[in-house]
Order: structure tokens, then C-alpha cells, then sequence
């Protein structure tokens, strides 16, 4: 549930950010006023709630010491480089990308992303392939060509196919680092670090560019703080907090409900649509992400028999005190 939250909130940002644009709001403009506000939001919750500066109960962990401070860190520089590099690079194509193409087809060029996890999985030798994912890597190539064979809108950009595509690449080793330091901070913090290291880098560039405009229309500051509360801080927490409890790989698979929220809501307040070429290639990229998740079933193997011993007496069978100690504690996942 809270990836298929995520999923949804991240669905509506390309939605927020055409309209942002519709009211005058620059590319430069978005990204900046984008983390800066989400990461004060969640500084402001990390101070209002000092509970979720706090890993929850876990195994019993070693005494501090100077090697545990120095890997708390690299933690720490890890999270801030995921935004200051990895994120803040991924939200750039990505909004370039959206001024020069449709929402829909961005989406879906973009969600080639979980098929690419399992090939960078692969080469770096921490899965293998199977026919399985074999086919499905077949299936989603497919796909991708048929969407961009089947553009035929004129928001369909060449640069804006690559700039979608390298979206993807860079969500990829985002996903993949990330899911190294997820275990060791607890979600708020990570997102506000991840967010302070976007602004950072963003700060930095505009400072350097000399400045972005802030001037524009109302309604712009409605969408940018649209995008800042539920396109990032609400769908960043619950993705961290999801990808923590399911893993990468199935937090990809869930995250597919993004494409869909984004297509449905560019039909009904955007006007946009895809060709039947696109939504057949959109359905290739989609089933394939799931193939990718299918495993066979694995057989059970037998009990082994446990020695014989003398039978319980009617007492003892019956006695709610033995079927309650019998029970073993169920801890809440």
C-alpha cells in the first residue's frame, strides 16, 4: 500500500508540472522552489516529531564506536549525495524532457526503469538471467520501440525521448544505491537529506546562472507547492518506507501504477491520448516488469519425522496452557 501510495503521488507530478508550466513557472524555477520546500516541510516535521529521528526497534545492535561513527557517515554522505547527484540530476531530464513532450509518453519511456535494475543486477553479478527475464527484456525492447515508432503527436520530441530515457538510467542507480543506506536510516531523515542535497546542488546552479524567476502567476505557486507536498514529500516517505519493508525489486514492480495514474489523469485534464502502437508498446513495458517478478514455485521439502517419544495424556493434549506455550509469539511485520 504505501508503494502504490507513492506510485500514485509521483503519477500526478507530470500533471502538476505542465500546469506549473501553463502558468508561467521556468524548468529552473520548479526544481529549485520544489526541494527547498519539500526539504523544509521535513525538517519541520523531523523537529515537530523527534520520534522519527529514531531507527525503529530491531535486533540488538553493537556499542557505538569510532568504525560504527565513521559508517554512520558515509550513511550520511551517501543520503545527501543521492539528492545532491542522483535526484537532482533524474528531476532535471525529467522535467526538460516534460516541456518538450507529452506527459503519457514521458511516463512510459521512463518506466523502462525496472527492467533496467535487473539488468545493472545482472552485470554486477547479484542475479542472473534467466529465460524468464530474458523474455522479459525482449518483451520490454519491444515495447519501447513501438512507443517511439507510434509517436506521432507533435509534443513528440527526439531530444525529449533521450532526455525521458536518460530519466530512467539515473532513476536506475538511484533505486540501486539507495536501497544500500534504506536498512540504516529511518525514512523522514533519509528524505530530508535527500531533499537538502537536490537543493543544494540546484542552489548552487542558479546561484551560478544567476538566479531563476520567481515571477509568475499564483496559480504557478498552487502547483509548485502541489508538486512539493504530494509529488515529493508524500510520495518520498512512503516509498522509503515501503522499498524498507519489500525490497527494490518488488517496489519497482509495485511503482508501475505510476504510468497509469499519469495517463489517465493527462487524458482528463490535458487532452492528451497515445496511439494504439503506443498503448500495445505501453503494455509490452508494463507486462514485462511483471514477468520479471514471477518465480517458479518451489517444492516444499518433506518434514523430517521427529523421534518417537511417549504420547501426551488426555490432560496434557487438552491443557490451554500447553497449546498457548506450543504458540510461538507473533511479532508484527
Amino acid at each position: 500500500m504505501l508503494c502504490l501510495v507513492s506510485a500514485a503521488c509521483f503519477g500526478a507530478m507530470a500533471i502538476f508540472g505542465k500546469l506549473a508550466y501553463d502558468a508561467g513557472v521556468s524548468p529552473q524555477a520548479l526544481l529549485l522552489v520544489r526541494f527547498a520546500l519539500a526539504a523544509a516541510l521535513l525538517g519541520m516535521v523531523l523537529v515537530l516529531r523527534p520520534g522519527l529521528r529514531r531507527m525503529e526497534p530491531g535486533p540488538r545492535r553493537p556499542a557505538p564506536s569510532d568504525r560504527a561513527a565513521a559508517g554512520r557517515g558515509r550513511v550520511l554522505a551517501t543520503a545527501i549525495g543521492l539528492g545532491a547527484v542522483g535526484y537532482a540530476a533524474q528531476a532535471t531530464l525529467f522535467f526538460s524532457a516534460l516541456q518538450v513532450m507529452d506527459a503519457s509518453l514521458l511516463s512510459l519511456i521512463f518506466y523502462s526503469y525496472p527492467v533496467l535494475v535487473t539488468v545493472v543486477a545482472v552485470l554486477l553479478g547479484r542475479d542472473r538471467l534467466t529465460r524468464g527475464r530474458s523474455a522479459a527484456l525482449v518483451a520490454a525492447s519491444a515495447g519501447t520501440l513501438l512507443v517511439l515508432l507510434g509517436a506521432g503527436g507533435v509534443s513528440f520530441h527526439p531530444l525529449g525521448a533521450l532526455m525521458a530515457f536518460g530519466t530512467a538510467l539515473t532513476y536506475t542507480v538511484y533505486i540501486l544505491v539507495a536501497e544500500s543506506v534504506v536498512h540504516r536510516l529511518p525514512p523522514v531523515v533519509l528524505s530530508t537529506l535527500v531533499m537538502t542535497g537536490a537543493a543544494g546542488t540546484l542552489g548552487v546552479r542558479a546561484l551560478v546562472t544567476g538566479g531563476v524567476d520567481l515571477d509568475f502567476r499564483l496559480s504557478g505557486w498552487f502547483w509548485l507547492a502541489c508538486i512539493a507536498v504530494v509529488s515529493t514529500v508524500v510520495a518520498m516517505l512512503t516509498f522509503f518506507a515501503g522499498l524498507k519493508r519489500i525490497g527494490p525489486s518488488n517496489a519497482a514492480i509495485l511503482s508501475t501504477f505510476e504510468p497509469v495514474v499519469t495517463t489517465a489523469l493527462a487524458a482528463l485534464t490535458l487532452g492528451e491520448s497515445l496511439t494504439p502502437v503506443q498503448l500495445a508498446g505501453g503494455v509490452l513495458v508494463l507486462s514485462s516488469v511483471v514477468v520479471l517478478q514471477l518465480r517458479p514455485a518451489r517444492t516444499r521439502p518433506p518434514a523430517a519425522p521427529l523421534p518417537d517419544r511417549p504420547g501426551p495424556t488426555v490432560h496434557e493434549a487438552t491443557s490451554p496452557a500447553r497449546d498457548s506455550a506450543a504458540e510461538p509469539t507473533r511479532v508484527a511485520p
